[in-house]
């Protein structure tokens, strides 16, 4: 990266810890492409969160099937189609061990990135969250690792529970409580279902501001979230889901019905052209 990079991203990451500490709520929706980046960022979003899911089943693979190399070469398209910061779900960290998973920030960050999340999942069916205590002493070495960067890196940290068949309410708030206590800087438990629980977790670890998942069954607005005391909302995989759906429907109306009233409802070449002109 050369000088005028490095102080882009000194821009992006001050940019971004901002969002974090000024009154009021923030959408960071995530893209899984540099295209969607570009669209997004047309819109007026401030900052924009990679999607781990999304970009797997752009490249014919599930949830969980790409690699750390992979996911970087993500991290750096996504960077160079917007101004915008960008912070990557870089979920377990591709690794066990702490430094390890560690040192994964810090080759995100190398790629453009000014946020990062680990989540205390581990990716196996057999014991799918990490122990209380491994998920804390993770937690401690990403922080350790960021704060070695030259600019304010901003950290989440994730408690999987409810993703992974465990809905424990009590068990996610100690983890969060710890994961804050660590060092942290923003709290995000992902498919929490009820606007209780949401509150609760606020509660629990204010005043470090919290991430909201909003995907799937939650059905709150960016208000109720903000009255609530969020901070920040992300939409995971909703919007590759959206556009792939979307897609499969199209393709599905010509095998099956030999029509096309798709096209009415489609984006205009014209229009969709222009957001990648320049």
């Amino acid at each position: 990266m050369d000088a005028q990079a490095r102080q882009q991203q000194v821009r992006k990451a001050e940019a971004f810890k901002a969002l974090h500490e000024r009154p009021g709520i923030f959408v960071i929706p995530n893209p899984w492409d540099a295209g969607s980046a570009k669209m997004l960022a047309s819109l007026g979003y401030q900052a924009l969160a990679t999607t781990s899911a999304g970009y797997a089943f752009s490249q014919g693979k599930p949830d969980g099937g790409l690699s750390l190399d992979d996911t970087l070469a993500n991290v750096r398209a996504i960077v160079a189609a917007t101004d915008l910061p960008v912070a990557v779900d870089l979920e377990n960290g591709f690794a066990d061990a702490p430094a390890e998973s560690a040192q994964s920030l810090i080759r995100a960050a190398e790629a453009g990135a000014v946020g990062g999340s680990i989540e205390d999942a581990t990716g196996r069916e057999d014991l799918p969250i990490y122990c209380f205590e491994h998920a804390v002493a993770r937690i401690e070495a990403a922080v350790a690792a960021v704060r070695t960067l030259p600019f304010p890196f901003m950290l989440t940290a994730r408690a999987e529970n409810y993703l992974h068949g465990n809905p424990d309410i009590n068990d996610t708030i100690r983890r969060l409580q710890a994961f804050a206590e660590a060092g942290a800087d923003v709290l995000y438990a992902p498919g929490l279902r009820t606007a209780e629980e949401v509150l609760a977790v606020v509660r629990a670890v204010a005043p470090k501001p919290v991430n909201v998942l909003m995907s799937g069954g939650l059905k709150l607005t960016v208000q109720q979230l903000e009255e609530m005391g969020v901070k920040r909302i992300s939409t995971g995989s909703a919007l590759a889901l959206a556009a792939f759906g979307e897609f499969f429907r199209a393709a599905e109306e010509i095998q099956q019905s030999g029509t096309f009233t798709f096209t009415s409802r489609s984006m205009p070449y014209a229009k969709a052209n222009h957001f990648f002109k320049g």
